[in-house]
């Protein structure tokens, strides 16, 4: 119980902390009042900015794996002594 009793005390005394002592004297940035600080809120968007090129990124490396695995194929078929089934040589004029 006294446990207890003890992290009470101490979450409530950091709650004030911050209130007071961060929040009201200006220290920590606040534009639209949801007392979350600026700071995190721009490091939570930089996040989500970063992530989405993350992904598009990964995408596109997806599509060249694939690319280059097919090509390996031609490459192996090659050396075995098949034909070629690339592209066709553009007809000269």
């Amino acid at each position: 119980m006294k446990t207890i009793l003890v992290i009470l005390v101490l979450l409530v005394a950091a709650a004030a902390v911050y209130y007071f002592g961060f929040y009201r004297k200006g220290k920590i940035n606040d534009r639209d009042g949801d007392f979350i600080p600026d700071e995190v809120e721009d490091a939570v968007e930089d996040v989500k900015e970063v992530a989405k090129e993350v992904k598009r990124r990964a995408k596109n490396v997806k599509k060249e794996i694939k690319d280059v695995a097919k090509e390996a194929k031609d490459v192996v078929d090659a050396a075995k002594g098949k034909k070629r089934r690339g592209r066709k040589p553009k007809a000269k004029k």
